[in-house]
């Protein structure tokens, strides 16, 4: 099913999620979620997120979202030297 979902541009997204303690909210706490979605919309990363201000009690200071593609066209390189090694 992952391979589907990289056929039809879903991207390996990673957001790094800051959150304030409930019971001490000067201190910030970090949440590493990694999941397949699509870019730029990021729809999967946005329910989460919703679901995390109704549900949980830690409240959303920043999230940072990283994106890249996991299936893509092959790439060539030609090799400018070559070495024999005994």
């Amino acid at each position: 099913m992952a391979l589907a979902l990289q056929l039809k541009d879903y991207r390996l997204t990673t957001a790094e999620i800051l959150y304030r303690l409930p019971d001490h909210p000067a201190v910030l706490q970090s949440y590493i979620w990694q999941e397949l979605d699509l870019a730029p919309q990021f729809p999967i990363l946005r329910r989460f997120l919703e679901f995390w201000s109704k549900e949980i009690d830690g409240k959303l200071h920043s999230v940072r979202v990283g994106s890249v593609t996991v299936v893509k066209a092959p790439e060539v390189r030609l090799a400018s030297s070559v070495f024999t090694l005994h």
